[in-house]
């Protein structure tokens, strides 16, 4: 099996788009969302404040077709559709949390490093 040697600096690697997901603050909030297990949708748009129905709809589907969540449709009345990481995305946790954690310790410092700028440069 030859590996292909990727590259997200390259303009046309594919590597981009999957950085693209990972990065993107709704993939973030919604991979540490499922971190303690499955959960319906509602539940995740309850965790995840301020997320629009249609943008976690997309979300989900995004992380569905990458392989990094996994949706299933329990056959009851009504429906009950849940939705869980995939052993990609529970690979994915550590560093999503690590972004987390860094947030969390580092914000106070960044909004002030912003407030002395835009004072400096207002």
């Amino acid at each position: 099996m030859t590996t292909i040697p990727f590259d997200p600096y390259l303009k046309a690697c594919p590597s981009r788009t999957v950085l693209d997901r990972v990065a993107d603050r709704w993939t973030v909030l919604v991979v540490g969302a499922l971190a303690d297990g499955p959960q319906r949708f509602s539940a995740l748009a309850q965790r995840v404040d301020g997320v629009s129905q249609k943008m976690l709809t997309r979300t989900l589907r995004g992380l569905e077709r990458d392989g990094l969540v996994r949706r299933t449709v329990h056959a009851e009345v009504p429906p009950r559709v849940e939705y869980e990481l995939t052993p990609a995305g529970r690979d994915l946790l550590g560093p999503m949390q690590a972004i987390e954690r860094w947030t969390l310790d580092h914000s106070a410092d960044v909004l002030a490093a912003r407030e002395a700028y835009d004072a400096a440069h207002g």
